[in-house]
């Protein structure tokens, strides 16, 4: 194997190693979901899901806000565990939610860059509420990859949906 020169990588005669492994990774830091998107894809997902199973829960369960406001707690887990398995459920089978579809990303494993199995979509979604009520989401405003923590220890990422259908094609 013939030496490479830093001149050479620098001038752009020959690649270097780590631009190779950035080509060879599915998660190249262009594919990767922008802040924008990402904010846009969860309030729309909070309007399309999460409000219906609010109202739901808020008048018909508890019947009005005093009765929400009585059993806080259960009110929450009434809420939080349909929202995330109608999630899981939109990620396992098409690898977006709707607001994800509206701005054209979708979840993906970080290993193979496709969609992620379903234990790992659970996993992703659990830790996500979590990621939410600890404020350990800022994370993704310190990383060039935008990645949150639920992303890093459930393995998955969101990317452009468009650039995961032409890693597909070829």
């Amino acid at each position: 194997m013939a030496k490479v020169r830093f001149r050479d990588v620098k001038q752009g005669r020959r690649p270097s190693t780590e631009t190779k492994k950035r080509a060879k990774n599915p998660l190249h830091s262009s594919r990767n979901a922008t802040l924008k998107e990402r904010s846009k894809a969860f309030i729309t997902d909070s309007f399309m899901l999460l409000m219906p199973i609010m109202y739901i829960v808020f008048y018909l369960i508890f019947d009005g806000r005093e009765g929400f406001a009585a059993h806080k707690l259960l009110g929450w887990l009434y809420i939080l565990i349909p929202y995330v398995a109608i999630t899981t459920i939109f990620i396992v089978k098409t690898g977006q939610t709707p607001g994800m579809r509206a701005y054209e990303i979708r979840v993906v494993d970080i290993a193979s860059g496709e969609t992620p199995p379903a234990g790992a979509v659970l996993l992703r979604q659990i830790l996500a509420v979590w990621d939410f009520f600890l404020f350990t989401w800022v994370l993704q405003f310190f990383r060039k990859d935008h990645r949150t923590l639920h992303e890093i220890l459930s393995g998955t990422a969101l990317i452009h949906a468009s650039a995961s259908t032409q890693k597909a094609a070829p």
